[in-house]
């Protein structure tokens, strides 16, 4: 009986932890299992299925360097005892029971049993802005952690880190980029001003949900030199009258929802009025707009004007929500003293109405 309980022992395969992974269509993630350092030479790979029926979507014995195959990639930190796997492109079939394991030659291998649950989600792609203005992207999510660690990275060596906490969310500021986390909403707002075409390409968006695992989204910033379009314009008016707004629109964005946005100190977005139809105008309070989607034109009439309406922007917002400010507005208004300083600079903090 001894002989038989020993035997059936070792059959029993080295199950180290478990974990439950979620990730978003067409976005990634990260997953990072652990080993023995007794067992750094040996195999490292990731399959998926049962134990019994797992089938192999990456395995290497090389050590401290990325290794691809297909959309799978795992790096072995020899030094950490550690190996991260990363999915790429996910999709929904993707779900699935998944071992993170260590190839062992007279040994059970041991590995980490890894739940991944991919979500339906609408990913970045590709969002295009242009040079001089400014650029809001959406990131939305479901998971809803306490201490989320966001990074946001245009290289593997240019990351700014946002940690968010219980206190009430703010905007968390590195030079031109700003970061909101609307946890409760399951939104990331990633803010990006005075653009510029050394701003192009390609960006992540991580988010660390705990040791063990990230989700990230992967998108392409475009910034453009339109020609059709001025960086900005300098308009007077008198205090109590009213002025009027004209900005110039690309022709990729004739579909796409036009703003004039009206920025007043902390609030880049304080008051903002829309509109997508061509020819009809639309009027919310002081600011009336009309879109003509022939001469790509947007015109603003704003009325009762103050010292307050100093600075309005013209953008477009796209189908996913993601707003491209083009054209930024300076309005004098004569008998104001603080007028010309309230137009000048970027204020420290933003928020988004």
């Amino acid at each position: 009986m001894k002989i038989i309980w020993t035997f059936t022992l070792l059959m029993i395969p080295g199950v180290v932890s478990s974990m439950s992974v979620t990730g978003y269509s067409g976005g990634g993630v990260n997953i990072t299992c652990g080993y023995k350092k007794r067992y750094r030479d040996n195999k490292k790979y990731f399959c998926k299925g049962q134990w019994s029926q797992c089938r192999d979507r990456i395995k290497t014995n090389k050590k401290d360097k990325w290794v691809q195959k297909d959309r799978f990639s795992l790096y072995d930190d020899t030094s950490s005892s550690v190996f991260t796997v990363t999915i790429r492109d996910l999709r929904e079939e993707d779900s699935g029971m998944y071992q993170c394991a260590v190839d062992k030659t007279i040994e059970i291998d041991s590995y980490t049993e890894v739940r991944l649950r991919v979500l339906t989600g609408q990913q970045i792609r590709t969002v295009r802005g242009y040079s001089g203005g400014n650029v809001i992207i959406n990131f939305k999510y479901e998971i809803q952690e306490e201490n989320p660690v966001i990074d946001v990275c245009k290289t593997a060596d240019q990351c700014f880190t946002v940690i968010n906490t219980n206190r009430r969310a703010e905007w968390k500021h590195d030079r031109r980029f700003s970061v909101y986390n609307d946890r409760s909403a399951g939104l990331l707002l990633l803010f990006i001003r005075d653009l510029n075409e050394n701003d192009s390409g390609e960006y992540k968006i991580i988010v660390k949900v705990s040791e063990d695992y990230s989700f990230f989204s992967e998108f392409n910033l475009d910034i453009k030199k339109e020609d059709c379009c001025v960086k900005s314009i300098s308009l007077s008016a008198s205090a109590g009258g009213s002025v009027n707004i004209s900005c110039k629109y690309p022709q990729s964005h004739i579909r796409d929802v036009k703003f004039l946005c009206w920025r007043s100190g902390a609030d880049l977005c304080a008051k903002e009025t829309s509109v997508k139809e061509s020819r009809r105008w639309r009027d919310e309070g002081k600011i009336r707009v009309e879109y003509d989607r022939e001469q790509q034109l947007l015109t603003g009439s704003i009325s009762h004007v103050t010292e307050e309406d100093s600075e309005y922007w013209c953008g477009v917002q796209s189908d996913q929500g993601h707003k491209i400010f083009i054209t930024r507005v300076l309005i004098n208004v004569t008998g104001s003293l603080n007028a010309a300083d309230s137009a000048v600079g970027y204020p420290m903090d933003v928020r988004i109405v």
